[in-house]
């Protein structure tokens, strides 16, 4: 008897939550909106460090442009040739290769601050686009774009010449002056390939020594 009274009681309460217009419990999970997935969150590209062997605008290895000659002579050494000639003038302009610096290695010390490195024959070094000497000059200029302007060599005919970089680009063919400026120039020999490379500032336009 008690167990018909408790069904009874259970299906009163039923009809009761029905005519107020309560859903059953399963209707009221059913009617509720699906959550959205969460969409992973997409890793990291790892950074790939600078090559610390590129001559950049800005330097190469330890050097800055902008060091002072002791700076210089710190990490690299004094000149491993110190009888060779550098600027007529050296106190304000000399250009040496250092003790320790790789073969082929030239540096440029202007009124004691370093203004230019330079990549010359015997160098197996790459600037920061991957250009060493030898390369062909097409793909320099392909890689750099309209950012590279191209000057005539002074003392070679064509296709002999200059491709200089400048950062921020330019498109200028003026001599640039700017003390700040930074760039790269790729001299081409007359056999269209990369025969030296010049990073630095405003020095790196010249095309004999210190002038």
């Amino acid at each position: 008897m008690r167990l018909i009274l408790i069904t009874v009681a259970a299906s009163a309460l039923a009809l009761a939550l029905a005519a107020c217009g309560a859903p059953p419990a399963e209707e009221t999970t059913a009617a509720k909106e699906p959550t959205a997935p969460v969409a992973p969150t997409e890793p990291t590209p790892p950074t790939t460090p600078a090559d610390g062997n590129a001559l950049t605008s800005i330097g190469l290895g330890p050097l800055r442009i902008g060091m002072t000659r002791a700076e210089v002579v710190a990490a690299w050494g004094d000149d491993a040739n110190p009888d060779a000639v550098g600027g007529a003038d050296p106190a304000q302009c000399d250009e040496f290769r250092p003790a320790r610096a790789p073969e082929g290695t030239l540096i440029m010390i202007e009124n004691d601050r370093l203004t230019r490195i330079s990549l010359i024959r015997g160098s197996t070094l790459k600037s920061d686009r991957g250009f060493g000497l030898g390369d062909e000059a097409s793909a320099v200029k392909a890689a750099y774009g309209p950012a590279a302007v191209a000057s005539p060599h002074k003392y070679s005919s064509a296709p002999a010449e200059y491709v200089t970089v400048w950062s921020p680009p330019t498109s200028a063919s003026a001599y640039v002056q700017d003390p700040s400026a930074r760039g790269l120039v790729y001299e081409i020999g007359m056999d269209g390939r990369v025969a030296a490379i010049r990073g630095g500032g405003p020095s790196i336009q010249y095309v004999e020594g210190c002038s």
